[in-house]
C-alpha cells in the first residue's frame, strides 16, 4: 500500500464507516437510471448505491428493494422525495426491509419524518444548498449532509460546488458532510476531503457504467457531450417559477422555453387561472426523461446531466469507474508527497 493509499483511507474514513463501506463514494439517486442493478453494482465495487424511488408507489419500491437485495450483501440505501404524496408509506417499506441509509431529497424534510425513519434504525441523509439550512437541519437530527452544487445534474440550486464546500465544510464538524456536483475525477475528490468532507456523491459518472439501464442512444449522448452542453432550464416570468434543470441541449429544451411562452399568453388571455397555468408548466417534463432515458428519444427527452458530462468518455463497469477514481486519487496523493519532499 503506497503512502497515497494509506492517507486517502485515513480521509474518508468518517465516511467509510458511516455507510459500513470501503470506499467513501455514494452514487447519485437518478430517476429511471440507480435501479437495482446499477444500485448493486456500486456497492458492490466498494461503494455505496442508492436506489432512486422517485415517484415510485410503495409496492414497486418494496420490488426494488428486494431486486436489489438479491445482487448484493453490501450495505445501500435509498433516495425518497420529501414532496411524494406517500412518503409515510414509502418510510414504512424502507423500516420494513432494514434499510440503514434514507437520503431525503426536493425540499427540507419535515421533522417527524426524520423520526419516523430513525426509530426504524435508519441514518437520515440530508441535502443542504446553504449553511443556514445545514444547521437547521442538524437541529433537526439529521445523521449526515449532502452540499450539492449548481453543477450537477437535474435538479440544481444556484450556488457552485466550490463555494458551498468553503461555506459549509468549516462550519459543520459534528456530523458527516458529503460533497455533490460537478465531481468526475479522483484529484477533486481528494481536494475535498482534505477540507473535511467525509466522502463524495457522483452521478453523471455512472451514467454509463456497463450496469447502467439507461439506452444506448442516452449513454452515446453523454460519451460526446461537453461540460458547455450541460446547461440549466430558463424561467420567463417570475408568476411561473421554474426549478432549475440541468440537462444535455436539445429540442426538448427548446420546446421548453416555447410551452412556457404559450402557457403565460394563454393565463395573460384569461383562458386559463393561474394555478392551471403554473402546472402545465411544472408538469412539462413529465415521463420525459423516461422518454430519454428508458426509450432512447434524445431529442424529445430530457437528458439530465452533470457538467462533469465531459469528463465520461466512455463505457465501462462500475468497478472499472471506481477503480479508475481511486487510482487518480491515490496517485494525487503520492505526487503531491513527493513534491513535498523536494521542496524540503
Amino acid at each position: 500500500m503506497t503512502a497515497g493509499r494509506e492517507i486517502l483511507e485515513k480521509l474518508w474514513k468518517p465516511g467509510c464507516d458511516f455507510f459500513g463501506v470501503k470506499v467513501a463514494l455514494l452514487g447519485g439517486a437518478m430517476t429511471w437510471v440507480s435501479n437495482h442493478k446499477l444500485v448493486s453494482a456500486i456497492s458492490n465495487a466498494g461503494g455505496f448505491g442508492v436506489i432512486a424511488c422517485g415517484s415510485m408507489t410503495p409496492d414497486l419500491l418494496r420490488s426494488e428493494i428486494r431486486a436489489t437485495q438479491k445482487l448484493t450483501s453490501k450495505p445501500f440505501g435509498v433516495n425518497l422525495i420529501t414532496m411524494h404524496p406517500n412518503l409515510e408509506e414509502l418510510i414504512d417499506v424502507c423500516g420494513e426491509m432494514k434499510i440503514g441509509h434514507v437520503v431525503l431529497a426536493g425540499g427540507l424534510p419535515g421533522s417527524p419524518f426524520i423520526t419516523r425513519l430513525k426509530d426504524y434504525g435508519c441514518k437520515v441523509i440530508g441535502f443542504a444548498p446553504a449553511l443556514i439550512i445545514a444547521k437547521k437541519l442538524q437541529k433537526m437530527g439529521i445523521d449526515a449532509l449532502i452540499i450539492e452544487g449548481s453543477e450537477a445534474g437535474g435538479h440544481i440550486g444556484p450556488v457552485s460546488t466550490s463555494v458551498l464546500a468553503q461555506e459549509i465544510l468549516p462550519q459543520v464538524k459534528d456530523l458527516p458532510v458529503f460533497v455533490a456536483g460537478g465531481i468526475g475525477r479522483g484529484e477533486a475528490i481528494v481536494t475535498y476531503l482534505k477540507m473535511g468532507a467525509a466522502g463524495c456523491q457522483l452521478g453523471t459518472r455512472f451514467v454509463c457504467a456497463t450496469e447502467s439501464p439507461a439506452h444506448p442512444n442516452f449513454k452515446k449522448s453523454f460519451i460526446k457531450a461537453q461540460a458547455r452542453d450541460a446547461v440549466t432550464s430558463l424561467q420567463l416570468d417570475p408568476r411561473f417559477p421554474v426549478i432549475p434543470v440541468r440537462a444535455l441541449a436539445n429540442a426538448a429544451t427548446d420546446k421548453f422555453m416555447k410551452v412556457q411562452g404559450e402557457v403565460i399568453a394563454r393565463y395573460d388571455s384569461g383562458e386559463i387561472p393561474l394555478k392551471e397555468a403554473q402546472l402545465m408548466i411544472e408538469h412539462f417534463w413529465a415521463g420525459s426523461l423516461r422518454k430519454a432515458v428508458i426509450d432512447g428519444d434524445i431529442e424529445n427527452g430530457s437528458l439530465m446531466a452533470g457538467q462533469s458530462v465531459g469528463m465520461v468518455t466512455t463505457e465501462q463497469t462500475t468497478q472499472e469507474i471506481i477503480d479508475e477514481l481511486l487510482g487518480q486519487a491515490v496517485d494525487f496523493l503520492d505526487q503531491s508527497l513527493a513534491r513535498q519532499h523536494l521542496l524540503a
